[in-house]
């Protein structure tokens, strides 16, 4: 029996036993089932800066999970090694959603804020952020999401009652791009406005020499961010964010060769600072990474 896997804009419609592009999901007797759930590839308590966040919580650390699988396919990918594993990961370990509460309290001593839900796209097996994000938000900890951006607006509803802050890929602002990426430009959009209302958002735009790296794509990237309206009832003491602050923050980032994308050099670092400077003149917060 073929089902359509409503996760991402992909839609893939599955036979019994057929897998999704994501690698993560699968047709079982005419249900779509998340066969990442919980299989941890990663942990690590990592400076909340390294998510990217600069603006929540500056100064903790938060234990960071990654699984496999993820619905781009980024010629770029820094963590390939993981994402692009499709349908079984050698050597990834189970852990349940009360296992990785209880770390993230366990390491709450250690200046752990919470957990965060990274390394590979989290959202390709989004019921076990949402099973997790719930016990550690009943917990008393914080939920972070670093993601891609490339799903529902349904997944997002399930997980906005827990997520506390997001950093999210917005990989360039032309719609060609995101088709080479594999992904689709409105989709990510509309979660970046949605996900702005409910809790703390920060972007991310990966700079690729001949790719996104043009004045004219920043500036019309820079001018649609100023215009998102955003979430202002953050507790501004603890989390180091601008008490209703008019903006999202942006993170223009170096790209580095890596995976399938060896053919060319690193990003010109007087480039980054040349768009960072383009996006200044309408965001209030604008950070430059890898230089």
């Amino acid at each position: 029996m073929k089902i359509i896997c409503e996760t991402c804009m992909h839609h893939c419609t599955l036979d019994d036993g057929q897998w999704g592009v994501c690698g993560a999901r699968k047709n079982e007797n005419g249900l779509v089932k998340c066969k990442n759930y919980g299989m941890v590839t990663a942990l690590a308590l990592d400076p909340i800066e390294k998510k990217p966040l600069k603006m929540f919580y500056p100064g903790s650390k938060i234990l960071s999970a990654g699984s496999f699988g993820c619905n781009l396919k980024c010629p770029f990918c820094q963590n390939h090694e993981i994402s692009m594993v499709r349908q079984h990961m050698p050597g990834a370990v189970y852990l349940s959603p009360e296992k990785l509460a209880d770390k993230a309290l366990e390491y709450k001593r250690s200046g752990n804020i919470g957990a965060a839900f990274t390394y590979n796209e989290p959202l390709v097996g989004w019921e076990y952020v949402r099973d997790a994000a719930r016990l550690i938000k009943k917990a008393g900890m914080k939920n972070v999401l670093v993601t891609n951006g490339s799903a529902s607006l349904e997944v997002l509803e399930e997980l906005l009652p827990y997520i506390d802050a997001m950093n999210i890929d917005l990989k360039g602002f032309r719609k060609e791009y995101y088709r080479k990426l594999g992904g689709d430009l409105e989709t990510v959009k509309a979660f970046i406005v949605r996900a702005a209302q409910r809790c703390h958002v920060e972007l991310t735009t990966l700079i690729v020499p001949g790719e996104n790296d043009s004045a004219a794509e920043m500036k019309a990237e820079a001018e649609w961010i100023a215009g998102i309206p955003v979430c202002s009832d953050i507790d501004a003491k603890n989390s180091g964010a601008e008490k209703n602050r008019k903006q999202i923050p942006l993170h223009i980032t170096r790209f580095f060769p890596r995976y399938h994308m060896t053919d060319r050099s690193a990003a010109d670092v007087q480039d980054i600072y040349r768009l960072a400077d383009i996006a200044g003149r309408y965001l209030d917060n604008v950070f430059v990474g890898n230089c």
